[in-house]
This record gives C-alpha cells, sequence and structure tokens, in this order.
C-alpha cells in the first residue's frame, strides 16, 4: 500500500504555468500506475494524464494535450504534473491516484485504488 501527498497547486492568471507533484510514501512506486485526475466544481472526475511505469509512454486527456507533461522519477518516489498555458477551464482540485497490475495508460478513474488529498489549481482569466 503507498501513500499520495500532491503539492504545488495554487492561483495563477490564464496563460500562467504550474508544476504539480505527488510524492509517494510506503512502497517502490516502480511497480504502481500513476495517474493524474483533477474534478472541478460540480464535474465529474475526470483523467488528465497517465504514465508507464518505465515513464516510456504516456497519454493526455485531449483537452491538455500539447499543454500539460506528466513525468516520474522512480528514485524519488515521485510523478510530476507540469502545466503550461493553463486556461480557467483547468481550474480544479488536481488529484494523483495510483494501482497495480493491469495497464498504466488509462484515464478511467474506476481501477484506481489509492488516492491523494488532492491540490487546488485555480486560474483566472
Amino acid at each position: 500500500q503507498v501513500q499520495l501527498v500532491e503539492s504545488g497547486g495554487g492561483s495563477v492568471q490564464a496563460g500562467g504555468s504550474l508544476t504539480l507533484t505527488c510524492s509517494v510514501s510506503g512502497n517502490s512506486i516502480g511497480s504502481h500506475c500513476l495517474v493524474w485526475f483533477r474534478q472541478g466544481v460540480g464535474k465529474k472526475r475526470e483523467g488528465v494524464a497517465s504514465i508507464t511505469r518505465d515513464g516510456s509512454q504516456t497519454t493526455y486527456l485531449s483537452a491538455v494535450e500539447g499543454r500539460f507533461t506528466i513525468s516520474r522519477d522512480n528514485t524519488k518516489n515521485t510523478i510530476n504534473l507540469q502545466m503550461n498555458s493553463l486556461k480557467p477551464e483547468d481550474t480544479a482540485t488536481y488529484y494523483c491516484a495510483a494501482k497495480l497490475g493491469g495497464g498504466c495508460l488509462t484515464l478511467n478513474p474506476s481501477p484506481f485504488t489509492t488516492w491523494g488529498q488532492g491540490t487546488q489549481v485555480t486560474v483566472s482569466s
């Protein structure tokens, strides 16, 4: 079982950038799939970016492709989400989530068993 703690959220103006970090403890992350999700007020939780266990492949929500970059450092037990050209519609609470087993390139929240507490991102116009 791993524990996840997100950090790096904040308030920025449209066009700005933020980098979110998910710190993983309790076990090595090398065997886990790790994905970033977000949930805006009154909206469904949606997958934003996922990455394979070795970091060689990624997949993104179409709305963020080309603006967001997910990366992982298995030696530091962290995953990051670099967010550029932020838009007001990116405003949400961002969560990282982990699961063992199965493929990692999924943006479906259902299989994920471990979640962080979330970090708020607010983008003003």
